[in-house]
């Protein structure tokens, strides 16, 4: 079992930044893929970034350049640095972890003021 919390949401104003954290606990050494979604209110929840155990990492096109995923060892944190952000950032923004199924957070509210 995994379990996993986030941090770092917030309300924040066009154009600025805002850091995203996802603690791992439990069975962290059996953790792969960690990564982040998001979900709007009436859109379906999309991919924003994910980065493998070895530290590859993949972006959705809309947030390229202005967010960036990390990982800290032993592996059991993943965050998100995002920037220059836009009111269509606003969601909740989940973390999930892959192990031997996909374990997902509770999810934190990022909301960006126009």
């Amino acid at each position: 079992q995994v379990q996993l919390v986030e941090y770092g949401g917030d309300l924040v104003q066009a154009g600025g930044s805002l850091n995203l954290d996802c603690m791992a606990s439990g069975r962290i050494l059996e953790i792969g893929a960690m990564g982040w979604y998001r979900q709007a209110p009436g859109k379906e929840r999309e991919l924003v970034a994910n980065i493998t155990g070895d530290g590859r990492t993949n972006y959705a096109e809309s947030v390229k350049g202005r967010f960036t995923i990390s990982r800290a060892h032993p592996l059991n944190t993943c965050s998100l640095q995002m920037s220059s952000l836009r009111p269509e950032d606003t969601a909740v923004y989940l973390c999930y972890a892959t192990s031997d199924r996909t374990y997902w957070g509770q999810g934190t509210q990022v909301t960006v003021s126009s």
